[in-house]
């Protein structure tokens, strides 16, 4: 299999494992997906962390593949692509991706649907696509855009250039830059302490989050608004604001 879904300590690992530099062929989206979906059922699983190695996150897309695609092809294929990404971005729980060497194309697609992007020191991004006569196609224009700005993720699309790790923080395109060697270290450490977290109140805020950034502000609000309350019914939150009043804040233990 080229990825794989390990769990320990409540968060769980999607690990691409397609040596050399992890190419997105069909199968490998197939497979994150089904992944992504059991991930997000799962009670065990309760932050994630996309990772790809210590060499190199993601090249982008199988080339050779697409090549061999004629147009009819690719029209039967686009949507399943989107929806493999589209699967990681809905997990309903923290999600980091950790970031090291090469994270292009839909390698960077794949980071973006993270909640939060630790990279290496020697991590390089970017959208190519267009030195193909493509455009990116895995939410690329969509999600880079709603993350760095119109302006910037045109820069990126329009050149296809890359950029390196301290760009790409400059650009809020990465939300952490650390030695290449403690990339994963730091991402799990991230997804560990948030395992720890109230599930539930978790999932609200991504959904409040997320929603929100795709609809009308009066929408978002109704979306919080309804979260918010619902919580009030949880037992997290009872416990959450019994210990802030008996020991004070930042004391409560989550089920």
């Amino acid at each position: 299999m080229t990825v794989h879904l390990e769990v320990a300590e409540g968060v769980g690992t999607l690990r691409l494992a397609r040596p050399p530099m992890n190419a997105l062929d069909v199968a490998t989206q197939d497979r994150l997906k089904e992944l992504a979906e059991e991930a997000a059922r799962r009670d065990d699983v309760r932050a994630v962390v996309i990772y790809g190695g210590e060499k190199v996150f993601a090249a982008g897309a199988d080339i050779k593949e697409m090549q061999a695609m004629d147009h009819a092809a690719m029209v039967g294929r686009s949507r399943a692509l989107q929806d493999s990404f589209t699967a990681v971005a809905r997990i309903p729980k923290p999600v980091v991706a950790a970031v090291t060497g090469y994270a292009l194309g839909g390698g960077c697609e794949l980071a973006l649907c993270a909640d939060y992007r630790i990279a290496g020191e020697n991590a390089k991004l970017g959208q190519p696509e267009i030195l193909l006569g493509l455009i990116p196609g895995a939410g690329g224009t969509q999600r880079l855009s709603r993350l760095i700005g119109p302006s910037k993720a045109k820069d990126l699309i329009f050149t296809g250039r890359q950029v390196r790790a301290d760009e790409a923080l400059a650009l809020g395109l990465v939300d952490r830059v650390v030695p290449a060697g403690e990339v994963y270290e730091q991402a799990h450490a991230w997804a560990a302490k948030l395992a720890q977290g109230p599930a539930i109140a978790l999932r609200a805020a991504k959904e409040s989050i997320d929603t929100g950034l795709e609809t009308d502000i009066d929408t978002g609000l109704a979306v919080e608004r309804n979260w918010f309350a619902g919580l009030f019914a949880t037992e997290d939150r009872e416990r959450g604001m019994r210990s802030f009043v008996e020991e004070g804040p930042g004391k409560a233990k989550f089920r």
